[in-house]
C-alpha cells in the first residue's frame, strides 16, 4: 500500500468514527425530555460510565500533544500542572465535594453559590465561570484542525470550524447523555490506543530502561530547586489545575449525574487515578519518539507524536494512535462546550423570567452550546498553543471561585460580602499582576487577594443571625445531620 493510499485509508476511519460519535448523539437525544436530562443525564450514569466520564473531563489535546512537548523539553517539572495537577483535582473533588454537592440536587456549581450566600454571587461567579471555559475549548478545537493539517493539509481555520459543527450537533442534540456514552466509548479507544503504541514504541526503542537512560540529567527530577521563583511556580502548576478545576460546571455536573451518592464519589477516585495512569502514556511514548526520530523536535514539538506516527508506523498503528487521539479530543469538547451552556441558561437568563417553561429553557442551552462553540472558535485562531489555552481556563476560576466554594462549605461564619469580596478581588489582584509583568506569579496572588477578600469580608460584614441559622440548617440537612 502506498503512502497516499495509507492516508486516504486512514482519513476514511476517521471519518467513518466520527459519524459514529454523531449517531451516539442522536440516539441519545431520545433520552433527553427535560433541562435535568440535558444538564446530568437525569442523574442515571452507572459506575463504569459515571467514570469514564470524569476521566475524560481532561484527557484531550492538552495531554496527547500540549503536555508531551512540555515533557520532551522540561521534563517531569513541565508537565506538573496535567497529569498530575489533573488527577489531584478529581481526588479532591471525591474526598471533599462531591457527596454535599450530590445531596444538594442541584444543576450548576453556581446554584450552590445562591443557596449558600445570595443571588448577587451566583450571577458574578456565572459571568467570571462561562468565559473560563472558551480557552479550554479553543486548545481541543486547534489540537483538532492541526489533525485535520496534518492528514489533509487544510488551513488551521477550516479545521477549527470542522471540529466546533461536529462537536456542537451531538452536544446540542443529546446533552449529558450524548457527552457520558460518547465518553464511555471514547475511553475504550482512548485506553486501547494508548497501550498498543506504548508498547510499540518501546519495543523499537530496546525497553524502557534504555528510554530512561537516554534523558539528560534531572529530566525526572520531581521537585523544583531551592530558589523562591522555582518553588512559586511549582506550587502555581499544581493548583492551578488541582485546586483551580474543582469549582467548575464540567466537574460538578459529571460528578452528580451518577445513579447514587456512593457512585458519584466512587467515579471521581477512579477518574483520577484513571487519568494518572492514562496520561503517562502519551510522555512515555513521547521519549521514545524523541530517541527513534530526533529530526521531529527541531519542528512543533507539540506535533512530535502525530508526524511520527504518521511518517513513521503502519496503518494499524495510525488509526489506533488517531482514533485514540480524536476520542481524547472530542470527549474533552464535548463536555466543556456543555458546562457553560448550562450555566448560561440556569443561572444568567432564566432568573430573570421566573416563569420560563422546562420546554423553553431547554432549547435555551441548546442555543448556548453554539454560542460557546463560536467565542471558543474564535479564541482558538488568535492563539494556537494548545497546553497554555488549556492552563488559562484554570486559572481563572482559581483566583476567583475556588475560595468562596471552600469557605461556603467548611467555614460556617463566610459570608455573602466576604464571597463577593473574594471573587472581585482575587479577579482584580490576578488581572494587575498578569497584565503588569510581575515576576511574582499573578495567580498565586490572585488566590492570596481572594483569601483575604473572604476572610476580611466575612469578619467585618457577616450575614445576619438569621441567615446563619437558615445556612446551618441547609447544610444540616446536606450532610444527612439532624437538628
Amino acid at each position: 500500500m502506498t503512502e497516499i493510499e495509507s492516508r486516504w485509508w486512514l482519513v476514511g476511519f476517521i471519518g467513518l468514527y466520527l459519524i459514529i460519535n454523531l449517531l451516539i448523539g442522536w440516539w441519545a437525544a431520545r433520552r433527553v425530555k427535560t433541562s435535568q436530562d440535558f444538564a446530568v443525564a437525569g442523574r442515571q450514569l452507572s459506575l463504569p460510565i459515571a467514570s469514564c466520564t470524569l476521566f475524560a473531563t481532561w484527557f484531550g489535546s492538552e495531554t496527547v500533544l500540549g503536555s508531551t512537548a512540555e515533557f520532551v523539553e522540561k521534563g517531569i517539572l513541565g508537565v506538573i500542572k496535567d497529569p498530575f495537577g489533573s488527577s489531584l483535582c478529581l481526588i479532591l473533588v471525591g474526598a471533599f465535594f462531591t457527596r454535599r454537592f450530590y445531596r444538594m440536587n442541584l444543576l450548576t456549581f453556581n446554584d450552590y453559590f445562591h443557596l449558600r450566600y445570595s443571588r448577587n454571587v451566583e450571577l458574578v461567579s456565572a459571568i467570571f465561570m462561562v468565559p473560563s471555559y472558551f480557552g479550554w475549548v479553543a486548545g481541543q478545537l486547534v489540537a483538532m484542525a492541526i489533525i485535520l493539517q496534518v492528514l489533509l493539509n487544510i488551513p488551521l481555520y477550516v479545521g477549527i470550524a470542522i471540529c466546533a459543527l461536529v462537536v456542537v450537533i451531538y452536544t446540542y442534540t443529546g446533552g449529558m447523555w450524548a457527552v457520558s456514552l460518547t465518553d464511555f466509548v471514547q475511553t475504550i479507544f482512548i485506553i486501547a490506543g494508548m497501550i498498543f503504541l506504548t508498547v510499540e514504541i518501546v519495543n523499537q526503542v530496546g525497553g524502557v530502561n534504555k528510554i530512561i537512560q537516554q534523558t539528560p540529567p534531572d529530566f525526572f527530577r520531581f521537585y523544583p530547586q531551592a530558589k523562591l521563583e522555582d518553588i512559586l511556580h511549582y506550587i502555581v502548576a499544581w493548583v492551578t489545575v488541582g485546586l483551580g478545576s474543582i469549582p467548575q460546571q464540567d466537574i460538578f455536573q459529571r460528578a452528580t449525574s451518577a445513579k447514587t451518592e456512593r457512585i458519584a464519589v466512587m467515579s471521581a477516585y477512579i477518574g483520577g487515578v484513571m487519568y494518572l495512569v492514562i496520561a503517562s502514556l502519551p510522555l512515555l511514548i513521547s521519549l521514545g519518539g524523541r530517541i527513534l526520530h530526533p529530526e521531529l523536535l527541531k519542528g512543533d514539538t507539540q506535533m512530535l507524536l502525530p508526524q511520527m506516527v504518521l511518517n513513521h508506523s503502519s496503518l494499524l498503528l495510525k488509526v489506533m494512535f488517531f482514533g485514540a487521539l480524536l476520542s481524547a479530543i472530542l470527549s474533552t469538547t464535548s463536555g466543556a462546550m456543555l458546562a457553560p451552556a448550562v450555566v448560561v441558561g440556569e443561572n444568567i437568563i432564566r432568573p430573570y423570567y421566573p416563569n420560563m417553561t422546562d420546554a423553553q429553557m431547554l432549547r435555551i442551552m441548546r442555543l448556548s452550546v453554539i454560542g460557546v462553540a463560536i467565542c471558543s472558535a474564535i479564541m482558538a485562531n488568535m492563539q494556537g498553543n494548545i497546553y497554555e489555552l488549556a492552563a488559562q481556563s484554570s486559572t481563572l476560576s482559581l483566583v476567583s471561585l475556588f475560595m468562596p466554594l471552600w469557605a461556603g462549605m467548611y467555614w460556617r461564619r463566610a459570608s455573602t460580602a466576604g464571597a463577593m469580596a473574594s471573587i472581585l478581588g482575587g479577579m482584580a489582584v490576578w488581572g494587575i499582576f498578569e497584565f503588569s509583568g510581575h515576576w511574582f506569579p499573578s495567580s498565586l496572588a490572585g488566590l492570596s487577594a481572594s483569601f483575604l477578600g473572604m476572610l476580611l469580608g466575612s469578619l467585618l460584614m457577616p450575614d445576619s443571625a438569621d441567615k446563619q441559622k437558615a445556612i446551618q440548617i441547609q447544610t444540616n440537612q446536606n450532610l444527612g445531620v439532624k437538628d
